[in-house]
């Protein structure tokens, strides 16, 4: 079984991770760590207001932390997972949505488990929606792994100032 995890190392990213590395998959099965990245827009459209070497460093910023990411949930899976599944990794340019959808039909996943951040209706308008994106366009089964909404969970931080 070929499963393309999306990751993008929010909270609803990690909730995902956990549910692929509690699963008994079959074994040879592989998995495929993904995340993508997007260079901003120009803060304005003057491009001498910017040192010439910004969108370099930025890009190489982004790679960065893409791989970080993804590295992050390599190691996360591999003190979970049976020895005898392969784990693999991509950092890849472009919009999430896009590149999921595109790393799964060329790598012929069976299965795509993305994490939700639970937007509703009007965060959604805004913001957009990557796993319904996914849900919608995707030519394998899907999963959606949800978590709580940010402001629901509790942090270690968020505890103390409370007490």
């Amino acid at each position: 079984m070929k499963i393309l995890l999306a990751v993008d190392g929010s909270p609803c990213s990690q909730a995902a991770v956990e549910e692929v590395g509690r699963r008994p998959w079959p074994e040879g099965s592989s998995i495929m760590v993904l995340t993508a990245f997007e260079l901003p827009a120009p803060p304005t459209p003057e491009g001498w207001a910017l040192p010439a070497n910004y969108f370099e460093e930025l890009d190489a910023a982004l790679r960065q932390q893409a791989r970080n990411t993804v590295d992050h949930a390599i190691t996360e899976l591999k003190s979970k997972l049976n020895k005898s599944i392969s784990l693999d990794g991509r950092v890849v340019p472009g919009s999430a949505r896009s590149a999921i959808l595109e790393e799964a039909e060329d790598w012929g996943a069976d299965l795509i488990v993305v994490g939700s951040h639970g937007y509703r209706a009007w965060e959604r308008f805004l913001l957009g929606s990557v796993s319904q994106s996914v849900v919608s366009h995707a030519k394998c089964s899907v999963e959606v792994v949800r978590c709580r909404p940010v402001d629901q969970m509790k942090t270690p931080a968020a505890a103390t100032e409370k007490e």
